[in-house]
C-alpha cells in the first residue's frame, strides 16, 4: 500500500476524523455484504454497489444540517446509510423483506426515508435531478433555509432533462447542489469516449452556475468544497454544481464484468487512492488512533453489517395484500 504524508489538519479533530472513517467504512462493509447476499440469490433485480465512492457522501453529509434534503440515482446504499438509514432497513428492502423501508416494495432502487430525508434512488437515468430542483423549490417557496443534495453521474450528466434543470433553478435561485459523482465510466463508457467537454462542472456556465471541481477521494476535500457549495445556497445566490472526481471499484452493477478497464488500473486506484486508507493514514501517522483501536471499530462494524444480514433474512416477506397499498397518495380535501 503507498502511503501519502498526512496533511495538516487544524480545522479536523480526531473525533471527525474518526467518525468519517467509522461512517465510510459502514458503506463498505455494508456493500461487501450485499454483493454476497446477491451472489447467494437473496437479493433479486439490480444491485449497484458503491465501493470505492465513499468519501463522496460521507464528505458532503458533513457539510449538510439537518433538515437538508438528498435525492440520487439507483448507486444509491451508500447516500442512505450517510444520511442515518439505518442498516437493517436498508439490508431488508435489499432482500425484498416486510422490514425494509419501502416494505419490502421497492428493493434498491426505491428506497425512502422521510424521516431522513431521503427521496430516493431512482432507476430512470438523469430523472432525479428535476425532481431535486423540485425539492429545493419547496424549501424557497417555504423559506426554510434549507438545502437538497441532488446527485448524479458522469453518465447522466449528458440527459437533456439536466439542462432544462439547471436552466430552471438558476432562473428561480433554487437553494440546490448538483453533484456530479464522475467514477469515470458511466455504465461501462468511459468519459473520454463519450464526452467531447474536458469538465461537466464547467456546463453550468452556460447558465451563470457556479461550481467547482473537487477530488472525491479525499473526503476532507469533498467537505470543503461542500461547505462552500451549502453557504453558497444559504446566501440566496442560487443553484452550485459539484463535480466529484471518483472511482468505483466494482462493475455498473453485479451483473457487469467491468470488461472495459484493466485489473491493474483498479488495483492501482484501491493501492494509491482509497479514500479509506487515506484516512485511516491521517489518523495513525497524527496519533490519533491505534491499529488496535482501527480494528475495533473494523469489529463493531462488521457486527452491525452482519446483523442487518441476519434482520433482513428473518424479516418475512410482504403480504400478498401489501400489492394494493401505496399506490395513491392520501390528498387532504383543499378548502374552496
Amino acid at each position: 500500500m503507498a502511503t501519502r504524508k498526512a496533511p495538516d489538519l487544524p480545522n479536523v479533530s480526531k473525533d471527525e476524523l474518526l467518525g468519517y472513517y467509522r461512517d465510510m467504512l459502514l458503506i463498505r462493509r455494508f456493500e461487501e455484504k450485499a454483493g454476497q447476499l446477491y451472489g447467494m440469490g437473496l437479493i433479486g433485480g439490480f444491485c449497484h454497489l458503491y465501493i470505492g465512492q465513499e468519501a463522496v457522501v460521507v464528505g458532503l453529509e458533513a457539510a449538510a444540517e439537518e433538515g437538508d434534503k438528498r435525492v440520487t440515482s439507483y448507486r444509491d446504499h451508500g447516500h442512505m446509510l450517510a444520511c442515518g438509514m439505518d442498516a437493517r432497513g436498508v439490508m431488508a428492502e435489499l432482500t425484498g423483506r416486510e422490514g425494509g423501508y419501502s416494505k419490502g416494495k421497492g428493493g434498491s432502487m426505491h428506497m425512502f426515508s422521510k424521516e431522513r430525508h431521503f427521496y430516493g434512488g431512482h432507476g430512470i437515468v438523469g430523472a432525479q435531478v428535476p425532481i431535486g430542483a423540485g425539492l429545493a423549490f419547496a424549501d424557497k417557496y417555504n423559506e426554510n433555509g434549507r438545502v437538497t443534495f441532488a446527485y448524479f453521474g458522469d453518465g447522466a450528466a449528458n440527459q437533456g432533462q439536466v439542462y432544462e434543470t439547471y436552466n430552471m433553478a438558476q432562473l428561480w435561485d433554487l437553494p440546490v447542489i448538483f453533484v456530479i459523482e464522475n467514477n469515470q465510466y458511466a455504465m461501462g463508457t468511459s468519459v473520454k469516449r463519450s464526452t467531447k467537454s474536458p469538465s461537466l462542472w464547467e456546463r453550468g456556465a452556460a447558465y451563470g452556475i457556479a461550481g467547482e471541481a473537487v477530488d472525491g477521494m479525499d473526503v476532507l476535500k469533498v467537505k470543503e468544497a461542500g461547505t462552500r457549495a451549502v453557504e453558497h445556497c444559504r446566501a440566496g445566490k442560487g443553484p452550485y454544481i459539484l463535480e466529484v472526481m471518483t472511482y468505483r471499484y466494482r462493475g455498473h452493477s453485479m451483473s457487469d464484468p467491468a470488461k472495459y478497464r484493466s485489473r491493474e488500473e483498479v488495483q492501482k486506484m484501491r493501492d494509491e487512492r482509497d479514500a479509506i486508507e487515506h484516512v485511516r493514514e491521517m489518523l495513525l501517522t497524527g496519533g490519533h488512533a491505534t491499529d488496535d483501536d482501527l480494528k475495533a471499530i473494523d469489529k463493531e462494524i462488521k457486527a452491525i453489517v452482519n446483523d442487518s444480514a441476519e434482520f433482513a433474512k428473518e424479516s418475512p416477506e410482504p403480504a400478498l395484500d401489501e400489492l394494493w397499498t401505496d399506490i395513491y397518495a392520501d390528498v387532504a380535501p383543499q378548502d374552496a
